[in-house]
């Protein structure tokens, strides 16, 4: 039996998350041309953020996912002209808008998941949902800050 040293099972998950980290970036790619071919990457990730939160403002998105503002603001900007985000005033503070999904951008991320084309959901799609279910907790428990 081979001894593996924390060093070099650490060393092994950070290929394997490099690996991941590449394999996410085309499935990405591949969804945001399903929706729309001039739809950047970033775009499908902003779309999802709002399909996950619901109606937010460009302050908390631009939080949420870690960019600045303006990112967000130019974003939002070609979203909104290919018809996949509306904006919306808040009802408490009318001065406050809120960016949200329109039925369209619904009814196209609705369909990318359906498809199950891109790499990672075609992959994801054989696993058994206890292997499921027990790589999301080690996901999470990754992603979650001591």
């Amino acid at each position: 039996m081979t001894i593996i040293t924390t060093d070099a099972a650490v060393a092994a998950v950070e290929e394997q998350m490099t690996v991941l980290a590449g394999n996410i970036r085309a499935s990405m790619r591949d969804a945001a041309l399903c929706i729309d071919p001039t739809l950047q990457p970033f775009g499908l990730k902003l779309m999802r953020t709002l399909e996950r939160c619901g109606p937010t403002p460009a302050g908390a998105l631009a939080e949420n996912l870690v960019v600045d503002k303006s990112i967000i603001s130019r974003q939002a900007r070609a979203l909104h002209d290919l018809g996949l985000i509306k904006t919306q005033t808040d009802n408490d503070d009318g001065r406050v808008k809120h960016f949200a999904l329109t039925p369209l951008a619904v009814k196209k991320l609705a369909e990318v998941r359906a498809n199950k084309s891109t790499r990672l959901l075609s992959r994801l799609q054989n696993w058994s949902g206890e292997d499921l279910t027990r790589f999301a907790e080690l996901l999470a428990r990754l992603n979650t800050p001591d």
